[in-house]
């Protein structure tokens, strides 16, 4: 008998039985199918490696770009900063010639293929972000040759955060040869109520209580109906320095300048910007040197970098007319930018603002635990004879560069403008018949801005976009970069008040000492029984009311 005659007879028996045939069918389909997909993934699979190989090793081509692509090419500047890189095969040795030959298509070369050309002086550090194209590679790259070179070789695996940071926004802008960068926490204080709105205060910082303190100032303030600020002057400085061959070409130079020169001066430096205009001219003159302070706006800008490139175009202007005029330095200190400075308490620098708040007598009471009296009585001891003792320029306060310096790490401002910036003069008084207290800080040398600088980084413009000043004033320029300046004099009212009130009641020294000490960060002292009991019991310490934590 035939294969196919058994198979039909097989057939006819099982095709009595509906049950055993529909299992059967099912079977043969399912094994069908099974078939015809193992069959298809051997064709496909050799195909796969082949091309995941290529994929690793080739060096891609780029193919001619679109009109489309041309545009995106023009308007992103640099290249992308976070494009992925593909290592070489593992176990793939290049010599270093081989290596620097791919040199430009760093995606198949290793990183440390690259720290080897590096190393070997056929490419500069500082030229890592250009050549690679992937600004997170490039630092993680001169981490290690930083790491390699150094004392301690600790950088390579330290804690300094690298990932996930917007350094195209940094790259050639903010900082060189990067590294990683620095979390700093940030804290708000507020809301308070500054000129009818109320403001959060973003503070970064690592001092514990600084914001804890800010924030009781804000709540007191806040009950008093709130703080008052007013802009009494904009003008950020340069002060060039000039030399001429004697005094009377010196003398006739600032005649010149402050008479019929000014004009020409001003015309010649508010040429170079929409935004600079000249304010005022300060000349003085030390022996054959002149020295001549602009004094001019700039827009919601810091301005530094506007304000030398006007300086630059007036003195060529002024050199037109003294060619015997010899250029010393773009900036003779005459500014003065980061430095102490008594013509910047005097004349000002920035913006010039001061604050203003009446707090009464039961919130200071109830909220700083503390009296009126010993609040303006601290206030003359501390900040005004006791500054004047310490032969102080501006410092006649308690810390205002305390929350002045969070606020501008916070916001982008340069950090350390704080030395000007925080110029401060804290005044306090007894009013409505001795019942309240009424505090203004007086602060003429705030420098800030919402455009440019640190200021372009993500974090920082969440910070400024927080308080609502993020960039240029849409109609007002330089009302956003004034708004900022007297938040700021707000707030370190607020900082003056608190710290003023702790001092007056005791409370310091014992509020940092609880609140800003980390247990867990050192070891528990070892407890020494005394001989002898204390003559009363000893009660727990606990946090002082009315403390920076405490409201």
């Amino acid at each position: 008998m035939s294969p196919f005659e058994n198979i039909s007879d097989v057939y006819a028996v099982y095709i009595q039985y509906p049950v055993i045939f529909k299992w059967l069918a099912i079977g043969l389909c399912a094994s069908l199918f099974l078939n015809t997909y193992l069959f298809n993934v051997s064709k496909q699979q050799p195909k796969v490696i082949i091309q995941k190989v290529i994929e690793r090793v080739e060096v891609p081509v780029s193919a001619p770009a679109t009109k489309k692509q041309e545009r995106s090419i023009t308007k992103s500047s640099g290249p992308k900063p976070s494009r992925k890189h593909a290592h070489p095969p593992t176990g793939l040795i290049r010599t270093l010639d081989e290596a620097f030959s791919l040199i430009s298509t760093p995606e198949v070369l290793s990183d440390e293929e690259i720290i080897s050309i590096v190393q070997n002086g056929k490419m500069a550090p500082y030229a890592l972000e250009k050549v690679l194209g992937d600004f997170e590679r490039a630092v993680h790259i001169r981490r290690a040759l930083i790491s390699r070179d150094s004392i301690t070789h600790s950088l390579e695996g330290s804690l300094l955060p690298v990932k996930n940071y917007h350094y195209d926004k940094v790259m050639g802008a903010c900082c060189e040869n990067v590294i990683g960068y620095m979390p700093i926490p940030v804290g708000v204080a507020g809301p308070m109520n500054i000129d009818g709105d109320l403001i959060h205060i973003p503070m970064a910082t690592t001092e514990g209580c600084l914001v804890a303190s800010t924030a009781r100032g804000c709540k007191a303030i806040n009950a008093g109906g709130g703080a008052t600020t007013i802009v009494t002057a904009d003008g950020m400085t340069r002060g060039p320095c000039v030399e001429f061959p004697n005094i009377t070409r010196a003398a006739d130079c600032k005649r010149w300048i402050e008479q019929e020169g000014e004009d020409i001066v001003t015309e010649a430096f508010n040429s170079t910007s929409r935004f600079a205009r000249v304010r005022k001219l300060k000349v003085a003159l030390a022996g054959r040197l002149v020295y001549i302070r602009f004094s001019t706006t700039t827009g919601d800008a810091m301005g530094m970098n506007m304000i030398s490139k006007g300086c630059e175009k007036a003195l060529s202007k002024i050199s037109e007319r003294y060619p015997d005029m010899q250029i010393i330095s773009l900036s003779g200190n005459y500014c003065t930018d980061k430095k102490p400075a008594a013509i910047n308490w005097i004349e000002g620098r920035g913006k010039s603002c001061v604050s203003e708040a009446v707090i009464p007598g039961s919130v200071v009471q109830k909220v700083l635990k503390t009296t009126v009296e010993a609040l303006v009585e601290l206030n003359i001891s501390k900040n005004l004879i006791g500054s004047a003792m310490a032969g102080s320029v501006g410092g006649f306060n308690a810390h205002a560069a305390n929350i002045l310096t969070a606020v501008y790490l916070a916001t982008g401002q340069d950090p350390a403008q704080n030395v000007e910036s925080s110029n401060c003069i804290t005044l306090m008084k007894a009013v409505n018949g001795g019942k309240d207290l009424h505090i203004s800080c007086t602060m003429p040398c705030i420098e800030v801005g919402t455009i440019g600088g640190g200021t372009i980084l993500p974090p920082q413009q969440a910070m400024l976009d927080f308080i609502g000043v993020r960039g240029p004033h849409p109609t007002e320029p330089g009302a956003n970069a004034r708004r900022l300046a007297r938040v700021i004099c707000a707030s370190v009212m607020a900082g003056e008040l608190s710290l003023c009130a702790a001092l007056a009641a005791g409370h310091l020294v014992k509020a940092h000492m609880a609140h800003n000490r980390n247990g867990a960060a050192v070891a528990a002292p070892t407890v020494i029984q005394a001989s002898t009991p204390p003559a009363t019991p000893v009660e727990k310490e606990g946090p002082i009311p009315g403390s920076c934590i405490k409201s």
